[in-house]
């Protein structure tokens, strides 16, 4: 009888066997988890057992970064205060000096006899969401009649003017941004005195200045303010920075484009302007013979 020894290494199923039986097994357990849910609760019960080694692997890190923010936050903290402490000081020298200017200036309208502006009284609102119509620049404010907010008062943030109340409802107002397409503004630039108008042109971050002739004196950076000569927004407000000026001998207005200086598109928190100042009244036309007897206006 033939005898032969063991083999040294008792060797297993062949690589492809292995291979073939642990590739169809994966393949069955990832189309039966995606199918059936079944290994959901092997995974929370897998989790549940490494979530405390997690945390202690990631706990000295966790501390580290901790202690490093805390010093970080109070230097930064530190800094912070720093720039706010100078900042307040330069405020309360400018306020100081606006001060001054506003006594002079009533002196001097005092002694002009010039009439005197309202102060202007401010209703604080909050933007509640834009309008339904994708080619409008409206938004819904949360003021309305009964907090005696009315039809044609300016809107205003912090930094400028946003829009205008176009329609008021019981507890809620809806304004129309100065970037609408149906939205025209008075504007005045404040380093050259001249007038006109900016129109929105449908999207926001652009505004265009028309019927401007070509040889106007106005130019890159100019700061455009509300005129006031519409008796709708107070004098004074900023509406918008000249981006670009467009000059064509081949027609007669420049092509101007500004850039709203208001958060238009970020703005959360704004305000109603409710009081403007009072402007007289506009003289009554007077009536003319016309050529077969009648009265025309001019």
């Amino acid at each position: 009888m033939e005898y032969s020894p063991p083999p040294f290494f008792k060797r297993g199923p062949s690589l492809i066997t292995r291979f073939t039986f642990f590739s169809v097994l994966s393949v069955c357990l990832l189309v039966s988890d995606a199918r059936f849910n079944y290994l959901h609760l092997v995974r929370q019960g897998f989790g549940a057992m490494v979530y405390p080694i997690q945390s202690l692997a990631s706990m000295p890190g966790v501390l580290a970064g901790r202690i490093g923010a805390f010093f970080v936050t109070q230097s930064q903290l530190q800094r912070e205060n720093e720039q706010l402490r100078r900042v307040e000081l330069h405020n309360s020298a400018a306020i100081q000096v606006q001060k001054s200017l506003e006594q002079e200036n009533q002196r001097l309208r005092q002694l002009l006899a010039m009439r005197e502006r309202l102060p202007r009284d401010f209703i604080a609102a909050e933007i509640l969401y834009g309008h339904r119509d994708p080619f409008t620049r409206r938004v819904v404010i949360d003021r309305g009649i009964q907090n005696g907010v009315t039809s044609g008062q300016a809107v205003v943030d912090e930094t400028g003017v946003i829009g205008q109340v176009t329609r008021v409802f019981p507890w809620v107002s809806e304004v129309t941004l100065i970037t609408d397409k149906e939205q025209a503004v008075p504007i005045q630039v404040v380093r050259s005195g001249l007038r006109g108008v900016t129109f929105g042109i449908g999207y926001d971050g652009t505004l265009e200045l028309r019927f401007m002739p070509v040889n106007a004196d106005i130019q890159n950076g100019d700061l455009l303010v509300t005129s006031g000569i519409d008796g709708t927004y107070p004098t004074g407000l900023p509406v918008a920075t000249v981006t670009n000026v467009e000059r064509n001998a081949a027609y007669a207005f420049a092509r101007i484009t500004c850039t709203p200086a208001a958060g238009v598109n970020r703005s959360r928190q704004v305000m109603v302007v409710s009081t403007t100042d009072k402007l007289p009244e506009n003289p009554a036309a007077e009536e003319e013979p016309g050529p077969k007897g009648k009265k025309v206006k001019r």
